[in-house]
């Protein structure tokens, strides 16, 4: 927990974020519709990752993120805790400024979201769930991106059971929330994708998996694609 606490360091992190590109990584980022027990997911999977390569290194982070910053920009972290699951920048500024009593301009909030976020990232070993990483790690070459999706009315249902909300409101929470990741999604992309699809490596289908299926799945996809990446690096440098 102590190293997590580093990126909040101005200079630490002025470090990481100027470490050479072939040095970043590994990462996974898990992006999630409404409903699909993304921690949980993670949750699981770092225990695989750590027990299948002998480490303690691999870690997950979420919420931690967002309460770390803003602390960072002097507010109140327990109220931003409370609204920002998800919520448009712009609304996130204009809370802060009815907190603090000063204004806090949104590229404030975007740069110090994307800088936290990019140098966790770049440190590696580390699973980010939401919080925009797909995007913010979209040039990290050794970076695995994963969407967990599932049919509407088995999120509902899931949303149902774990927050207690009776149907409609469910529906309208899922329905809002969705809106909400999307938008945080388009927010730390340069350009915005014709398809925002084709930013993820692969969707996986909640319904069809259980939560420790889905860590497998994400597990053997790492391997298939970040931990081949490494070998040939390796192999090809042993050659030069």
């Amino acid at each position: 927990m102590e190293k997590f606490f580093n990126y909040f360091d101005d200079r630490y992190r002025r470090s990481v974020l100027n470490k050479p590109p072939e040095d970043d990584g590994p990462v996974i980022t898990i992006s999630r519709l409404t409903g699909c027990d993304a921690r949980e997911v993670a949750h699981n999977l770092v225990i695989n990752l750590n027990q299948k390569y002998d480490v303690t290194k691999w870690r997950w982070v979420d919420k931690d993120i967002i309460y770390e910053i803003a602390k960072e920009l002097n507010t109140d972290a327990q109220r931003v805790e409370n609204f920002y699951e998800g919520i448009e920048l712009c609304d996130l500024s204009e809370m802060i400024m009815a907190f603090s009593g000063g204004f806090v301009s949104d590229l404030r909030v975007k740069k110090a979201i994307k800088d936290v976020v990019l140098s966790i990232c770049k440190e590696g070993y580390i699973v980010i769930v939401g919080r925009g990483g797909v995007s913010i790690a979209r040039d990290i070459k050794d970076a695995l991106h994963i969407k967990l999706t599932g049919p509407f009315y088995w999120r509902v249902d899931n949303v149902m059971r774990k927050k207690n909300m009776g149907i409609e409101a469910a529906e309208e929470y899922v329905v809002a929330t969705d809106e909400k990741r999307f938008n945080l999604i388009q927010t730390f992309l340069d350009k915005k994708p014709v398809n925002i699809e084709s930013l993820f490596d692969a969707t996986i289908n909640r319904a069809s998996y259980s939560i420790i299926e889905t860590a497998e799945l994400i597990m053997a996809l790492y391997e298939k694609k970040v931990c081949r990446q490494i070998s040939e690096r390796k192999k090809t440098r042993s050659i030069c």
